[in-house]
């Protein structure tokens, strides 16, 4: 079973395409439109061992709408790529350090979008990426994937450093959280489904 999907999403803000396959190697081919997030996708892409090709533009006014509408993209690919979920391990964590700093993420894969997000930043930018759409892009995709999820910063001075920190933590959490366990077909709830 190939564990993939491609989407499309246009509106008069951004148009935005997407392909994911979970079983990848870790290619990215990512564009944005923003320096400093396709290195983000491309850090997240290359530890979680996905391939990733997004391809988007949003409008002139800021970067907000591009970013969330890429995040509720990319919770969609996972959702229909992971299809009924039979066999995956469901929960993963990973604490990921990066310099000075250490981060920490939690999935389950619980068909419950969730976010805790706990990633205290002091700079309004990195390069041309507003520091303030970090959670906006987790929001839509938690909301999206229906994945339970935390984040936190542990400690770190360097805000370059903690949001590195958390892409690379989290592309190592859903590589966890995605694979499937040899020979086991079951749905990894006492519902018998995730939704």
């Amino acid at each position: 079973m190939k564990r993939e999907s491609s989407l499309k999403r246009a509106t008069t803000e951004t148009d935005v395409s997407l392909a994911l396959n979970i079983d990848g190697s870790g290619i990215a081919r990512i564009s944005t439109g923003v320096g400093f997030f396709d290195h983000m996708l491309t850090l997240f892409t290359k530890h979680g061992k996905f391939d990733l090709n997004i391809e988007a533009s949003g409008d002139k006014a800021d970067n907000h709408h591009a970013i969330e509408d890429i995040g509720i993209l990319l919770g969609k690919a996972f959702y229909e790529a992971l299809g009924d979920k039979a066999g995956i391990n469901r929960y993963a964590f990973q604490f990921t350090p990066m310099d000075e700093a250490l981060c920490r993420t939690c999935v389950d894969i619980s068909g419950r979008g969730y976010l805790v997000f706990d990633v205290p930043l002091t700079r309004e930018f990195i390069g041309d990426f507003e520091t303030e759409l970090l959670e906006e892009f987790f929001v839509a995709f938690t909301a999206n994937s229906k994945m339970t999820l935390h984040i936190a910063s542990l400690y770190g001075t360097n805000n370059h450093h903690i949001v590195e920190g958390i892409f690379k933590s989290l592309g190592r959490t859903l590589k966890t959280a995605c694979a499937i366990e040899a020979g086991n077909t079951e749905i990894p709830s006492t519902k018998g489904i995730i939704e």
